[in-house]
């Protein structure tokens, strides 16, 4: 974590001018006005969307939400797809800077880099809204160097996982944590909200099924971590690694669906029962999850809702008429376990 915290606070990757690599430099100053650029209101608008990755389902079924979207409503969509690269998705925002797009959608790969993006789009009046993961706020704020963020509660979905698996456990679990892409919102705040409910400190737990009692769960203890990058095998390949040294773990909290069934496919090939010898709970809501919680091999899901589309450009023609515009904007989640997932099934991605 502390590495993490530096990564966050205080190292700023930014793209080499035409070397498509990423180096450590200072940061790009603030423009000297406050709010994000305007937007005129048009029946049309060139928009860009810099996507951080489509190598998985959620990702897929945002890309195609945005996609429809833009053309239902007649406006032209330019689309990248940075492929989890941090420099590739930088070059991506200077391209679209650089073909006057009227506004950037922006998912960013990782917080701290791509708070640079959006101070560099607005220095050339080019608004921002950012899509399910947000930015290194010391550097990029809302309101000022972007217009909001359109996304999850990524803190309440790590806190709902806890809440559940403490739930169904007793109290008691040997756990197993797959994180997302390091330096990520979701990763950084799904596991703070995870955390911080087992450890009595979520203040938000009043929403919740069970308030956190605030001596916290002492017998729910994390006895391993490790980024599995949000990816299927290579959640695959690090709960390998991290059941192998501690084989006596009762459960999985896995940051996406993808890496949760990742660990199920390695329980299965070491002759384990996912669901009895392992409970797993995980985020995101994906069809393939849902069909393992019905088959018994995925305790719960909540949901992190990919239908990004009308969202965004709600909010576009909003801001376009100069109303105000919330600095968060939150998606409302549902939560996936044994009572409900045969009947969502049919309008899961």
């Amino acid at each position: 974590m502390l590495d993490r915290e530096l990564s966050r606070r205080n190292l700023i990757k930014v793209a080499v001018a035409g070397a498509g690599v990423a180096a450590f430099a200072p940061r790009i100053a603030r423009t000297t006005f406050a709010a994000p650029p305007p937007l005129a209101q048009k029946p049309n608008y060139k928009v860009g969307f810099a996507q951080v990755e489509e190598n998985n389902p959620w990702r897929i079924a945002q890309t195609e939400s945005m996609r429809s979207e833009a053309q239902r409503l007649g406006h032209e969509l330019i689309y990248t797809n940075a492929d989890g690269s941090d420099a590739k998705q930088i070059s991506d925002v200077d391209s679209m800077i650089a073909q006057r797009v009227d506004l950037i959608f922006l998912a960013p790969s990782t917080e701290d880099p791509l708070a640079q993006a959006c101070v560099k789009a607005k220095a050339a009046g080019i608004p921002v809204i950012l899509l399910d993961r947000n930015v290194n706020e010391e550097i990029a704020r809302p309101g000022e160097e972007y217009v909001c963020f359109i996304g999850s509660d990524f803190v309440q979905e790590g806190a709902r996982a806890a809440e559940f698996l403490a739930r169904v456990t007793n109290g008691t679990a040997q756990i197993i944590e797959l994180e997302g892409t390091t330096g990520s919102s979701p990763a950084i705040d799904r596991q703070k909200g995870f955390r911080d409910y087992l450890a009595g400190t979520y203040n938000n737990a009043d929403h919740l099924g069970t308030p956190a009692a605030s001596a916290g769960f002492p017998n729910m203890q994390i006895v391993a971590s490790q980024t599995g990058d949000f990816a299927r095998d290579l959640g695959r390949q690090t709960f390998e690694t991290l059941y192998a040294a501690n084989p006596t773990a009762t459960a999985v909290y896995a940051h996406n669906d993808e890496m949760a069934i990742g660990a199920i496919l390695a329980l299965e090939a070491q002759g384990k029962v996912p669901g009895k010898d392992v409970i797993i709970v995980s985020v995101d809501g994906s069809r393939d999850a849902l069909q393992a919680i019905i088959d018994g091999k995925m305790a719960a899901t909540v949901e992190c809702n990919p239908r990004f589309g009308p969202k965004a450009f709600e909010t576009l023609a909003a801001y376009a008429a100069g109303e105000q515009i919330a600095p968060k904007i939150i998606n409302p989640d549902k939560f996936f376990d044994a009572t409900n997932a045969a009947q969502e099934i049919a309008n899961a991605y």
